[in-house]
């Protein structure tokens, strides 16, 4: 979890960034200023287990498609 505590309307914005294809660990971290593991932290937190593990699944697999992404 992240160093500092986010409001509810701040982890919303976050986990919506995160399930986004869209958007990158990069452009969480210079919005929120999140790193990736603070972010995967957060996701762990916020989503059931196997929700959790499915969009990790998808991020590694956007990642080795495009090395830009997540």
């Amino acid at each position: 979890m992240p160093k500092h505590k986010l409001d509810d309307a701040t982890l919303g914005e976050i986990i919506e960034m995160a399930l986004s294809d869209s958007a990158s660990f990069a452009s969480i971290k210079a919005v929120h200023g999140l790193g990736a593991g603070e972010v995967q932290a957060v996701m762990r937190q916020a989503l059931k287990p196997g929700s959790y593990r499915a969009w990790r699944r998808r991020v590694r697999a956007f990642s080795d498609r495009r090395e830009s992404y997540k």
